[in-house]
């Protein structure tokens, strides 16, 4: 799906609560030539490349939004310090509601997980960008680490507002008959039902040793699963993979789920769930 105003539009007025840009770099970047995205059994796998029009090419669509009132998390990815604090400036004025900083993307060489995997990096970008800024900034981190908890105490020490966890997993697929990756870069990043119980892991671990609320992200098709990472210790979910699998209607149904199962269980606030798993 192309994502400019008008489908995030759409997603908006099927249910969701806000919009997250994709991530939007300096320049404008084509990204990898086909084929760049696969549906296995359990997931999609992916390779794009973080293809997008650049910052200033990217400004209409935002300003689109904000004229209708929708709540834009603008999502940014960069080589190093000063060019994240440069688009975070430029999505601000823009009129974002929030930045994400993508440290976490599996795939794409000199950006996200190759700056996501240092504990001193993600504090200092973090830092120089929350200087600069004075919106909410969520710092988007990658299950393809060992240290995942420290990463999330790294940008909790830079003041980020909160971690959003996880990316997607670093993986590839095999033709066997052609006897070579599928995708064009071998390597992708796997999302989908199959890496919520990672998710849900991640969000486990990294609430419990930090004090600002995480987003959790992976594999959320049902409400039930939105629950399971309310539980787990997520204040609030993303949900990305599922609309190719629901459609654009699934954040209606998603809320519909998670109301009727709250219902049933005599709860009424989302926030009576959070991180209840933990007692």
């Amino acid at each position: 799906m192309d994502e400019d105003a008008g489908s995030m539009e759409r997603i908006f007025n099927n249910g969701a609560g806000a919009i997250v840009t994709k991530s939007i770099g300096l320049k404008p970047r084509k990204g990898y030539p086909n084929p760049t995205v696969i549906e296995l059994e359990h997931g999609i796998l992916n390779a794009i490349g973080l293809p997008n029009p650049g910052i200033e090419n990217f400004k209409d669509e935002i300003i689109k939004l904000k004229k209708i009132n929708i709540p834009v998390i603008g999502s940014i990815f960069g080589t190093d310090s000063e060019e994240f604090v440069t688009l975070a400036e430029k999505m601000q004025n823009y009129g974002v509601d929030a930045l994400e900083l993508n440290m976490s993307c599996p795939h794409a060489k000199g950006y996200g997980l190759e700056i996501g995997c240092d504990p001193d990096l993600v504090k200092e970008i973090t830092l120089n960008v929350k200087k600069s800024t004075n919106i909410p900034v969520f710092v988007k981190i990658s299950p393809n680490l060992a240290n995942i908890v420290e990463i999330a105490k790294s940008a909790e020490e830079g003041n980020a507002d909160g971690i959003v966890a996880i990316n997607t997993l670093k993986a590839m697929k095999i033709d066997i008959e052609m006897q070579m990756p599928v995708l064009s870069n071998k390597i992708g990043g796997y999302s989908g039902n199959a890496i919520k119980p990672i998710g849900i892991r991640c969000v486990y671990e990294i609430s419990k040793n930090i004090d600002i609320p995480v987003i959790g992200v992976g594999g959320i098709t049902t409400g039930i699963d939105a629950i399971e990472y309310f539980m787990a210790g997520a204040s609030s979910v993303q949900v990305g993979s599922a609309i190719y699998q629901r459609g654009l209607d699934v954040f209606k149904k998603i809320c519909d789920e998670i109301k009727i199962w709250m219902e049933n269980h005599r709860y009424n606030n989302i926030s009576d769930l959070v991180g209840v798993a933990h007692k």
